[in-house]
């Protein structure tokens, strides 16, 4: 199994980004991907999840801000982040289903 993330980097507030992640390793497309991140000092928060059937899931504190897609036959996952916020500032992971973060991750930084 192999996910590597991609696409962060330092924005204001008010920004945007594109975060993917490639997946390799496994059968993509029967399963459900997640996106979660972790803040210095702080837990694990998942973020957004998609699931096989197309079904998004959304945490409170970015719901109607960021965006999660998926491409089954290019067998990548992104997350749309719009209007963000220094709180959304951690190092972003990309997971399959609800397992813990086991790659790399990228950053996201948002300060003006």
């Amino acid at each position: 199994v192999q996910l590597v993330e991609s696409g962060g980097g330092l924005v204001q507030p008010g920004g945007s980004l594109r975060l993917s992640c490639a997946a390799s390793g496994f059968n993509f497309g029967s399963s459900a991907m997640s996106w979660a991140r972790q803040a210095p000092g702080k837990g694990l928060e998942w973020v957004s999840r998609i699931y096989q059937s197309g079904i998004k899931w959304y945490a409170d504190s970015v719901q109607g801000r960021f965006s999660i897609s998926r491409d089954n036959a290019k067998n990548m996952v992104y997350l749309q982040m719009n209007s963000l916020k220094p709180e959304d500032t951690a190092v972003y992971y990309c997971t399959i289903s609800d397992a813990r973060p086991a790659s790399k991750g990228t950053q996201v930084t948002v300060s003006s």
